[in-house]
């Protein structure tokens, strides 16, 4: 399945969006290339959209946030490979309501956790309604 590569921005971009957020979730979408149909696993940018619900327990991406990014990212030659979000309270893992709403089986799932108080992130796919962990690399 690969593994997912931010930079030490991206990842500090991740993060302190999720951070000014609260108390609500934060959300955000992942541009990179894509090797055929399957991300490569390189993150060209990560963009900060806004949590449209509003909610500490729920997100979704601003409609219109999706539009800009996925026109960015065509002009790019890239494509959206996934969507970030927060879990204020619990752990970095899908929720019944993450794996629903997971639009695109080739898409990376990032969850920043603040459970433990310092931020802890993790990387899956879901496919059909399973779950598969996948590393995350943050490069130095």
């Amino acid at each position: 399945m690969g593994s997912l590569r931010l930079t030490q921005l991206q990842y500090r971009t991740i993060i302190g969006h999720c951070y000014d957020q609260l108390p609500d979730e934060g959300c955000g979408l992942l541009i990179g290339p894509m090797a055929g149909s399957t991300p490569t696993g390189v993150v060209t940018e990560a963009r900060p959209c806004r949590n449209a619900d509003a909610s500490a327990v729920t997100y979704t991406v601003e409609p219109k946030d999706m539009l800009v990014a996925m026109r960015a990212a065509e002009a790019a030659g890239n494509e959206i490979i996934g969507v970030w979000h927060s879990h204020t309270h619990t752990v970095p893992y899908p929720s019944p309501t993450d794996v629903r709403q997971a639009v695109d089986p080739v898409w990376f799932y990032p969850i920043v956790s603040f459970r433990e108080g310092e931020p802890t992130i993790r990387a899956y796919r879901i496919i059909d309604g399973e779950i598969s962990e996948v590393q995350v690399e943050v490069m130095t």
